[in-house]
């Protein structure tokens, strides 16, 4: 795509796009009715709308509708290749609990949790590392706009013992207890989820939210929208709109130097609600994704089987995504986190000792066909040409955290105390500086 839109004409045809080698429409696909008839009344969408409709329409949406992950699916994440990713972020969970002074109650929160596979995972840790809680309280809250992924999720993590609301209208949507006796909760929205100190999880979660597209031109930065293809009524093509967009006014950096950018509003929105709420509350969010640190450009492609699929085509049978500009979230947060990273996701899961856990994991298995699987998830979460360079992870701290808390003035008039041993240094932040473990 990068290549049509350094094109002078208006008109986007990437060859990739092309009516030669694209997918025909699916004959009667109700999502690409509805959008053609859209475009035809108000005219182009943005890519932002365009992905909106596609993946979360609460009638046609692909996320609503589908089961889209495992090996039957349109793609696979981490936690569904290797039970040890999921259990290297629950150690990270209790790392930054421990970091933070041990609060008295955690909350555990996921976004966009798939199958539940990872928070699973995590959950497995906690009740084997529950001696280190003490007699802090732990509840699970997870922000899912799909209802058959939360019945998915639902079972893998309660079983049985989860309970639908009467209303839709509630905020939380469906509550249960997990095998462990912990409280669960779902929620359609962050905004829903009751404050408190809370570790956030968001894996694979803000790859999928929907981005506005931009390319700069001899005129000044122009938005790439979706049009309906004139000459072929049942396909729709990128164009770039001849006058400026309230989103190309607002939404680019002053200093910004690419010639094609993709901004994701909505995923800044919940870095600054995630902000606010780490700075008010405590706690720690880990952001792990396809992403860069502000360098790529046109990334915005659709999985269907495991294979990359044309994004225009068929709307609403296949995936959606854009690698997330990790500099942008930066920005985003502003100074009211301290913000590490973005680091590969074979550094950090080095830095968390995937090593030595895939070598207790291997002496204590004696199936070959088991070890075999060990072995080749471990490769395909760390090996720099598979996954290892590709995902990043992106954490985002109270500033205390790092710091370590304001040592108490004495009130005035008040006699001079001793002076008090000097504080002990605050953790390192797991995955983000070498463990060290042996």
């Amino acid at each position: 795509m990068l290549n049509a839109l350094k094109c002078i004409t208006p008109l986007i045809t990437d060859k990739r796009f092309s009516s030669s080698s694209a997918e025909r429409p699916i004959p009667g696909n109700s999502v690409l009715r509805h959008l053609t008839s859209k475009i035809k009344s108000t005219g182009p969408i943005s890519v932002a709308e365009y992905m909106r409709e596609v993946l979360t329409n609460p009638v046609t949406g692909y996320y609503v509708q589908n089961d889209m992950l495992g090996p039957d699916g349109d793609f696979i994440t981490s936690p569904e290749i290797s039970q040890i990713f999921g259990e290297l972020l629950g150690i990270w969970c209790l790392s930054e609990w421990m970091g933070a002074g041990k609060p008295s109650h955690l909350q555990l929160v996921e976004f966009g949790p798939g199958r539940g596979s990872l928070i699973s995972d995590v959950l497995r840790v906690f009740s084997q590392l529950s001696g280190a809680l003490g007699g802090a309280t732990v509840s699970v809250h997870l922000v899912e706009v799909s209802p058959k992924l939360s019945q998915i999720q639902a079972q893998c993590l309660s079983g049985d013992q989860s309970r639908v609301s009467a209303s839709e209208d509630e905020p939380v949507y469906r509550q249960g207890t997990t095998a462990a006796g912990l409280p669960i909760s779902w929620y359609r929205n962050l905004d829903d989820v009751p404050r408190g100190f809370s570790v956030y999880l968001a894996h694979e979660f803000f790859d999928a939210l929907p981005i506005h597209k931009f390319q700069r031109t001899e005129k000044g930065w122009r938005e790439v929208m979706v049009d309906v293809d004139p000459e072929e009524p049942d396909k729709l093509r990128f164009v770039i709109v001849p006058a400026p967009t309230l989103a190309s006014t607002q939404l680019i950096q002053s200093d910004e130097k690419r010639q094609h950018v993709e901004v994701c509003p909505e995923g800044g929105v919940i870095v600054q609600r995630l902000a606010n709420r780490i700075a008010g509350d405590g706690g720690a969010a880990l952001i792990a994704d396809y992403g860069h640190d502000g360098t790529k450009t046109d990334t915005f492609r659709g999985f269907k089987g495991h294979k990359l699929h044309d994004v225009l085509a068929s709307p609403g049978s296949a995936d959606l995504t854009a690698d997330v500009d990790f500099s942008y979230l930066r920005k985003m947060a502003g100074a009211m986190v301290a913000c590490m990273g973005p680091v590969s996701q074979r550094s950090f899961l080095k830095n968390m000792g995937i090593d030595t856990r895939l070598q207790v994991l291997l002496r204590n298995c004696a199936d070959p066909s088991t070890r075999a699987q060990l072995i080749h998830g471990y490769d395909m979460l760390t090996n720099p040409a598979k996954m290892g360079e590709r995902f990043q992870f992106f954490t985002m701290l109270n500033h205390i955290r790092l710091t370590g808390p304001e040592p108490k003035q004495p009130e005035l008039g008040a006699k001079m105390a001793p002076v008090p041993r000097k504080a002990p240094a605050p953790l390192p932040v797991a995955g983000f500086s070498e463990l060290g473990l042996s």
